[in-house]
C-alpha cells in the first residue's frame, strides 16, 4: 500500500535543517552553510521509504524579530508552510547553549492537531548525559516523539524515516520514484553558487547577495551553460566577490561548477558576473522567482 505526505520542517536558523533533509532525501536537494538564515525559499525534498514518498518541506529559519521585507516574508513563508503539512519536524542544534527559540517555536505549536516530532540535531557534538537532560527539557511540549539525530554522520536519520513510513496516510505518490526535489534545475543552480558564497565570504555580505541564472542552454553533446548574475547592494561590495584579480569569483565558480557536475551528472559550463543592484530586496520579481510572497 502506497502511502504519501508532506512534512514540514521547521526551526531556529542554523539548527540543521538543511542537511537533515539532504541526509533523509540520500542526495543534495538544498544548500548547507554554517551560517544562519542559508535557505530563503520553500523547498520539497522527496524521501522515500518503502512503500512510503515523504515530502519534506525546507523552511526559512524562524527568527523572533525579522526586520527587512526578505526577513518577515520568510518567516512569513516558514509558518504558512504547517499549513499544508501532515505532519511538522522541528530541529533544534542540540549543541547550543541557548533553547529560547526552540522553545517558542514549540509552545506556539503546542495545540496544533497534526503530528509533532522533535529532532535533536548534532548529537555527535554532545555528551550522552547532557543529550537525556535535553530531551526531558523539551518533553513536556512534545506530544509525540524526540529523535536524536546526526544529520551530518545519518546517525538516526533511519528512525525518522520509518517514523513517517508508519503515520503517513495512505495515498498515491505525488512525484516519480526519481525525483529528488520540486526545485528547478536553474533555482537549484542559483541556489549552489549562492551557497558557496556563503561558505566563501564573510560577515554581513553574503546576506546582501542575490543569485539568478539568466540563461540555461543544452548542447547535442550532453553539456549545459549556465549563466548566472550575482546582484550585491553596494558598489563597494562587487570587488569583495570578484576578489583580487577576479580570483575569488573564479574559485566561487570552480567550487559551483564541480557541485552542479556531480548533481546533474554531465558537463557544465558555468559563467559568473556581478552588477549592482541597490533594490533587489524591493524587487517583485525575484521574490516569485522563489515563491516568496512580496508583502511587506
Amino acid at each position: 500500500m502506497k502511502k504519501c505526505g508532506f512534512i514540514a520542517v521547521i526551526g531556529a536558523p542554523n539548527a540543521g535543517k538543511s542537511t537533515l533533509i539532504n541526509s533523509l532525501v540520500g542526495s543534495k536537494v538544498t544548500i548547507v552553510s554554517h551560517k544562519a538564515q542559508t535557505t530563503r525559499n520553500r523547498i520539497l525534498g522527496v524521501a522515500l521509504k518503502g512503500e512510503t514518498q515523504i515530502i519534506l518541506m525546507d523552511t526559512p529559519g524562524i527568527f523572533s524579530t525579522p526586520k527587512s521585507r526578505l526577513e518577515k516574508n520568510m518567516v512569513r513563508q516558514a509558518w504558512t508552510s504547517l499549513r499544508e503539512a501532515d505532519g511538522i519536524m522541528v530541529v533544534v542544534d542540540a549543541n547550543r547553549q541557548s533553547f529560547d527559540q526552540a522553545t517558542l517555536i514549540l509552545e506556539r505549536l503546542k495545540d496544533t492537531e497534526k503530528r509533532l516530532i522533535l529532532v535533536l540535531n548534532k548529537i555527535d557534538l554532545i555528551p550522552r548525559d547532557n543529550l537525556l537532560a535535553l530531551a526531558a527539557q523539551f518533553a513536556p511540549l512534545i506530544k509525540d516523539r524526540i529523535f536524536m539525530v546526526s544529520a551530518l554522520t545519518g546517525d538516526g536519520v533511519e528512525d525518522i524515516k520509518a517514523y513517517w513510513e508508519e503515520h503517513l496516510p495512505a495515498d498515491t505518490w505525488l512525484f516519480p520514484e526519481d525525483q529528488l526535489s520540486d526545485l528547478p534545475l536553474r533555482l537549484l543552480s542559483a541556489e549552489i553558487t549562492r551557497e558557496e558564497i556563503f561558505n566563501r565570504l564573510h560577515e554581513e555580505l553574503p546576506y546582501a547577495i542575490w543569485v539568478e541564472t539568466e540563461a540555461w542552454e543544452e548542447f547535442k553533446n550532453g553539456s549545459v551553460k549556465i549563466t548566472q548574475c550575482i546582484y550585491v547592494r553596494k558598489e563597494s561590495q562587487k570587488p569583495i566577490v570578484l576578489g583580487k584579480e577576479g580570483h575569488q569569483i573564479k574559485a566561487i565558480g570552480a567550487a559551483s561548477r564541480k557541485q552542479l557536475i556531480d548533481i546533474l551528472e554531465r558537463p557544465v559550463h558555468l559563467f559568473l558576473h556581478v552588477k549592482v543592484k541597490t533594490n533587489w530586496m524591493d524587487d517583485p520579481r525575484l521574490y516569485k522567482s522563489v515563491g516568496l510572497s512580496f508583502k511587506e
